[in-house]
């Protein structure tokens, strides 16, 4: 209760920190905004060439051609970087706002909130660049695209939990950033992102699926590409967990905040 009366009474402040977050990112650039959608479409192109060409990689049970490893490297780029932006930025969130810390009002509590929404707003442009290019390939979309939302609240929730947990942790442990850079480059690798579980021997499968990104990423794939309806057992499943790192997040955030006018 204490989570939902914070993001409602605050609901306003968060939106307008969240403008002013997204915004100001591309502040006194040339193109300003539009380079949220220069970004993700860049990366992929990047990332298509060196997999597709370079390498030769092809993705079990899709077509042979270049496009349609894109559209299935893209899907997982997009939840991926989801998780990575917020717990990447999420040490740093308290200690690069040290003002906000000495006014006794401010309510702390609501920066991974902001974090988050400007995450959000990127994976949106990333998803719509998404939809556009599947949509010029295959000339329709498919219909389970609408439990897309809800193969991610599981992710959302997670990050949130994860983002209070490291932004406290981050007052005290400073090298916590560097940490958490490393273990998100680590996860890229050790998630189905660049290649599918599939393709894995059976040994490593379960090894791959300890990792929270996996499941949610097959996931979004089935839910955007194949037309496949989620596994809704496993996903009620991922969702009570997350739901339970959310809540320990925020309690965690909440009992150590007293120290972090000490520490700054």
């Amino acid at each position: 209760m204490q989570i939902l009366r914070s993001a409602v009474s605050h609901r306003e402040l968060i939106w307008a920190m969240t403008k002013r977050e997204v915004v100001g990112r591309y502040r006194g650039s040339m193109l300003g905004i539009l380079w949220s959608f220069f970004n993700p479409v860049l990366m992929l192109s990047v990332y298509t060439f060196i997999f597709s060409v370079v390498f030769k990689a092809r993705w079990s049970g899709a077509s042979e051609s270049k496009t349609e490893f894109a559209v299935v490297l893209f899907a997982g780029m997009i939840v991926f970087s989801l998780l990575a932006e917020c717990i990447n930025r999420a040490p740093t969130l308290i200690i690069s706002n040290v003002n906000y810390v000495k006014k006794v009002v401010f309510p702390l509590e609501i920066l991974p909130w902001v974090a988050l929404g400007s995450t959000i707003f990127h994976s949106l442009v990333s998803i719509s660049v998404w939809l556009v290019f599947y949509a010029v390939i295959h000339q329709s979309l498919q219909w389970t695209i609408l439990f897309f939302p809800i193969v991610m609240l599981p992710l959302l929730l997670f990050a949130m939990g994860v983002s209070w947990f490291l932004a406290s942790l981050g007052v005290y442990l400073r090298d916590m950033a560097q940490t958490v850079n490393f273990i998100t480059t680590v996860m890229m690798f050790l998630s189905p992102v660049f290649y599918s579980v599939a393709s894995l021997p059976m040994q490593y499968r379960a090894f791959i699926y300890a990792n929270p990104l996996a499941f949610i990423i097959e996931q979004a794939r089935n839910v955007l590409i194949w037309g496949i309806m989620p596994d809704w057992p496993i996903l009620a499943v991922h969702t009570l967990v997350s739901a339970i790192v959310f809540w320990l997040g925020f309690a965690w955030f909440q009992k150590t905040r007293k120290g972090f006018s000490d520490v700054l």
